[in-house]
């Protein structure tokens, strides 16, 4: 049925009748009420209604002009049930010239709506939650118009805000009867632990929401005009970093770019923008509007796509919005508080270099991996990390306090006096454990049997330098190089390549510093580089593979790496060497550097180590080989283990399907230590398993004497090794880790051995 050209809408007298609404300091009922009034009247409606959901998830009527008051908080249906119900079910309109005879209607007596045929229903959005529904109604039976149906999201968006707001800083005017809609109750997000440590702070939205003064515009063709600036700026932006130039913020690649230029361009999503400005909004929640409508729309989808679709609409709505703020589209500084814990969809490394480390406490994730780039320079800065927390950004606001629990992987929000009394506890815990680590700082790791163990870090950043000497490690064990080519919008030039080098030299005097050329590729994908696509970079072309394929960028590391290292120790290893081959084309690739730097009588480094980082199961089985042509090996545990069981370690499904103390894992760590030992070729490990005491032991026990872990681990496993017996505890592990071993994992065993003899593990 075509809509009645008798009865229209008029935005400006609705948005007068909505500000007046807001206005006053009326409870959040007294204000509901105001609402529905201003609609039923500016719209010249028969009836409007808020449908609010409750905790235990019914919908209740919470106000109402033109049904009766009296079923105002009586009448209520679940998500689903209804045409109400169908509407907070799918998060969409629902536009009926003749409800009554729609299948889903469930008839309510005691609301009175008999006489009435026409129903619009919109969902109330906010951050993708579904919190209620607005419906209006009259008697003739018509299809609402656009126009109208953009009103009701207009206000729908409106609303929403404004009773959360009212809600928080009411008080008790600011609770309606049995319904809580913002989040204010306890709430305990389990995610995973992805960066230790213990914290209280309060919550930061790395994208805070509108605030509900900014909504609603004061005039129209002025929001109308900046919109069309915002997003002419988003688009410049957009277009250059398809082009390959880098003036916006960084992103992985090229396919990306395209993706946002996409949408960028989209005629439905710019419209949908332009409408909503139009109905009346700032061209800020204009924004905010259009990107609830997807988000509590494609939260539903189980398609993967269409979820990893929102997360480029996502961004593309943050950057629109700082386009309209007048910031520049590239990573600026945060103005937080002392105690902040940034609360995040996901963010990346150079925009987290961007918060004052001093303010900047904790970081809880929706999603992110434990070996992303910003969970490694988590663990490298000690800032405790929780990632995967599903669902936590619908759950928190700005301000709100938080406990943030690094070791077991847990995010408390607004926490009551119990919970926040026991992780007082076991932060003063904690902080003993570290003045107890502290007074170990000087003394050397030597096992009860004399052995003499290293404890080395891993770093990457000038960051990372002065925690050699504040933890007392004995030199860095892996230095990724590659961490200063990802947080660059260009290419590091040879000079700044050598500075950073030459810095790591000094600042670990005598001690020595390891360092692993360009491991890119896989999820290391430079902004400045066109990727490569392929369906499993974990083991297609990364780090030796694209050195070798493009030796240019290989010697122009290797020339910087010469320089710094003039007159003092240099060691240099290369990542996910497969073959001895490969390695011995890498060799070749250095010494040409080396010759180079002679040739030119530049100052040589006084010794020179070159090294491999063994990686790949192939290159274990070669072990003999490798070590004709490496000054020293390094393990590099994280990807040996993902491929040795092959279970891809970015993959929650399957990342904890293995122990690393299962015998199979242990048997061909021990091959490796012991056909090293019969080269006389130094060999150690690196990985999160090194920093993890009860693992470290076992490294120990089964030949390794230098274990290079995060900052955080250094204190504990020096600790656990000083009360270890290293021979006592192989005697334990040879006999369980033949190949006839029955056993899934010798966590057990160790755990208990650690417990009869005194070993904090």
């Amino acid at each position: 049925m075509s809509a009645d050209p008798n009865i229209t809408t008029t935005p400006p007298k609705l948005m007068r009748a909505i500000r007046e609404a807001m206005a006053g300091t009326e409870s959040v009922q007294e204000r509901l009420d105001r609402f529905v009034a201003a609609i039923s009247s500016a719209m010249k409606l028969d009836v409007a209604s808020i449908y609010l959901l409750r905790p235990g998830a019914d919908l209740e009527l919470s106000a109402t002009e033109g049904l009766k008051k009296s079923a105002v908080h009586k009448t209520r249906m679940k998500p689903g049930e209804g045409l109400v119900g169908h509407v907070a079910l799918t998060a969409r309109p629902l536009n009926l010239a003749d409800a009554p005879s729609h299948p889903l209607f469930s008839y309510r007596p005691e609301t009175g709506e008999d006489p009435y045929n026409s129903f619009l229903g919109v969902p109330i959005l906010r951050g993708g939650r579904t919190l209620g529904v607005l419906v209006v109604q009259s008697k003739a039976a018509r299809i609402f118009n656009e126009a109208e149906v953009e009103d009701m999201l207009t206000v729908a968006m409106v609303l929403a805000e404004i009773i959360i707001d009212d809600e928080r800083v009411g008080g008790k005017k600011g609770k309606l009867k049995g319904i809580t809609l913002a989040p204010v109750k306890p709430e305990t997000v389990q995610g995973k632990a992805f960066a230790p440590g213990l914290i209280s702070g309060h919550a930061y939205l790395h994208v805070p929401p509108v605030p509900p003064a900014n909504l609603l515009a004061e005039n129209i063709a002025v929001e109308e005009a900046r919109l069309e600036d915002g997003i002419a700026k988003l688009r410049a932006s957009v277009d250059a970093m398809v082009k390959g130039e880098t003036a916006g913020i960084s992103r992985a690649s090229k396919e990306i770019y395209e993706t946002y230029r996409m949408f960028a361009y989209d005629r439905k999503w710019v419209g949908r923008l332009r409408e909503a400005v139009h109905s009346g909004l700032t061209s800020e929640a204009a924004v905010e509007r259009v990107r609830n409508e997807h988000r509590a729309r494609l939260m539903k989808s189980r398609d993967p796509y269409l979820r990893a679709r929102l997360h480029d609409l996502e961004d593309l709505a943050n950057r629109l919005i700082r386009a309209l703020s007048g910031e520049a589209l590239g990573p600026g500084n945060k103005d937080i508080s002392e105690d902040a814990i940034i609360f995040a969809r996901e963010i990346g490394p150079a925009e987290l270099l961007d918060y004052d480390r001093k303010r900047l406490k904790g970081i809880v994730l929706e999603e992110g991996s434990a070996s992303s780039h910003t969970a490694i320079i988590c663990r490298a800065l000690e800032i405790p990390l929780v990632g995967r927390a599903d669902g936590v950004l619908d759950l928190i606001e700005t301000g709100d306090e938080v406990l943030l629990d690094g070791e077991e992987g847990a995010v408390h929000i607004r926490p009551v006096d119990s919970v926040i009394s026991g992780f007082n506890l076991r932060m003063n815990i904690r902080g003993e454990m570290t003045r107890a680590y502290e007074a170990l700082k000087f003394q050397p790791a030597v096992t009860l049997d004399g052995q003499h163990i290293a404890l080395q870090l891993n770093a990457g950043l000038i960051v990372d330098l002065p925690q050699l000497e504040q933890s007392g490690a004995d030199g860095i064990g892996l230095f990724r190089t590659e961490f200063q080519f990802m947080v660059s919008e260009f290419m590091p030039k040879l000079k700044e390549q050598t500075d950073l080098y030459r810095q790591a030299i000094h600042a670990a005097g005598t001690k020595p510093v390891t360092f692993r050329t360009l491991d890119l590729g896989g999820d290391k994908i430079l902004p400045y580089m066109d990727p490569q696509p392929e369906e499993n970079p974990a083991i297609g072309w990364r780090a030796i593979r694209i050195a070798l394929d493009r030796p240019g960028l290989m010697r122009y590391q290797l020339r910087a790496l010469v320089a710094a290292g003039a007159g003092r120790h240099l060691r240099v290893m290369f990542p996910m060497v497969a073959t001895v081959d490969e390695l011995i084309q890498a060799r070749q690739l250095f010494n040409v550097e080396v010759e180079r730097a002679s040739k030119l009588g530049h100052e040589l480094p006084a010794k020179i180590e070159v090294g491999v980082m063994l990686e790949t199961p192939s290159l274990a089985w070669q072990v003999n080989a490798v070590c004709d042509h490496a000054d020293f090996v390094s393990v590099g545990a994280n990807d040996l283990m993902q491929f040795f069981f092959a279970a891809d370690r970015d993959n929650a499904r399957v990342s904890d399907r293995y122990d690393p103390l299962h015998p199979a894992s242990l048997s061909i760590l021990k091959f490796i230590a012991a056909g090293c030992h019969r080269n006389n070729t130094p060999v150690s490990i690196c990985g999160s398993i090194a920093g993890r005491p009860l693992e470290a032991l076992c490294l120990v026990a089964l030949g390794y004497d230098s274990l290079s872990m995060p900052v955080t681990g250094i204190g504990p496993v020096k600790a656990a090794l000083l009360k270890l017996d290293a021979g006592k505890l192989r005697d334990v592990i040879d006999p369980l880790i033949k190949v006839d071993s029955r056993m899934s994992s010798l966590r057990g065993v160790i755990s208990e051995f650690c417990a009869e003899n005194g070993i904090p593990a």
